[in-house]
């Protein structure tokens, strides 16, 4: 490589004295636009720095002339957005969750306020479309072990799943029928067999007629003759196509041999009362929920008292 400055005749510009291969280099001055657009960056970063927080120390980022803070706008832009939530919560707190249907502004609201918590503390089980997965449950179905209106679902959301620290708590246990030696292997392959008739996934056997006299015996306490369940104990239905940890042979023996032990936590000691509401809100909304249980007739003569909704909404 040869080092020889000198003036390129076609274009009259310096060369800077590099050539490779017969190709020379050209000393070709920045545009003026361009220097200028770069000296004014150049300015912008100093007074930057001078006026806003940019440079770290080992006690944080001094302050700047305006003394501005990231943390401190989003502070104030969060505390300006619980100044409009406010009445909206207090409207929340102060009406029965059954009672909502009867406000379709106040229930969106609801249902709007759900869906962003939901995204926060749920979705680690249930999916951002509460879609559930093995061993958790599909909250867009109809099926519910415990209730699907708005008071159950407030309930059970607020007071949890099988909570030992939680006296309120939803508690079911099936007994691990195999590995506590209720049955024999062959006994849980019979009771398993009838189980899946009763979903119509197997015709009636040999086997499931032996399963059927052992599910009489073992399983129609809490799963009822039928075996269509029982809310009071949240013990599921059997005779659907609907199953929180799936309804093949293998998984279905399992379930028999060594029962199972989900867990939701106890949201009310994390949440407060009305993101819980919404909540229930929220799930409610997905297209599973449930009306509300119609109230027990009054005795003949007595005098029918106000129902939760009309109290809430101050009668008549």
């Amino acid at each position: 490589m040869a080092e020889n400055k000198r003036i390129d005749h076609p274009t009259g510009t310096e060369t800077v004295g590099h050539e490779w291969d017969g190709i020379e280099e050209l000393n070709t001055p920045l545009p003026r636009w361009w220097l200028w657009t770069f000296y004014a960056t150049v300015a912008f970063a100093i007074g930057y720095c001078v006026v806003y927080p940019t440079i770290p120390s080992a006690n944080g980022a001094p302050g700047g002339n305006l003394k501005w803070s990231s943390r401190e706008e989003l502070e104030k832009t969060l505390a300006a957005r619980q100044a409009e939530l406010k009445p909206i919560h207090a409207a929340l707190a102060a009406t029965d969750i059954s009672a909502l249907p009867g406000k379709p502004e106040l229930m969106q609201q609801a249902i709007a306020g759900g869906a962003a918590a939901f995204k926060v503390h749920c979705v680690q089980c249930h999916g951002s479309g509460a879609a559930g997965a093995k061993g958790y449950p599909n909250l867009n179905d109809d099926d519910w072990l415990w209730g699907g209106d708005l008071a159950t679902l407030e309930k059970t959301i607020a007071d949890g799943i099988r909570q030992p620290e939680h006296d309120a708590t939803r508690f079911s246990q099936m007994p691990a029928f195999g590995r506590d030696g209720i049955l024999q292997p062959a006994q849980v392959e019979d009771v398993t067999s009838y189980v899946r008739t009763l979903s119509g996934q197997e015709g009636m056997s040999a086997s499931a007629r032996r399963g059927q006299a052992l599910f009489a015996a073992n399983c129609v306490v809490c799963h009822g003759p039928d075996g269509k369940g029982s809310r009071t104990v949240g013990a599921p239905n059997l005779t659907d196509g609907i199953w929180l940890y799936g309804g093949d042979r293998d998984t279905i023996r399992q379930t028999i041999t060594n029962s199972r032990y989900g867990v939701m936590p106890a949201w009310n000691l994390h949440l407060d009362t009305v993101t819980i509401r919404m909540l229930a809100a929220y799930v409610h909304s997905l297209g599973g929920g449930e009306a509300a249980p119609a109230p027990a007739p009054a005795p003949a003569g007595a005098t029918a008292a106000a129902t939760p909704a009309e109290t809430a909404n101050g009668g008549g």
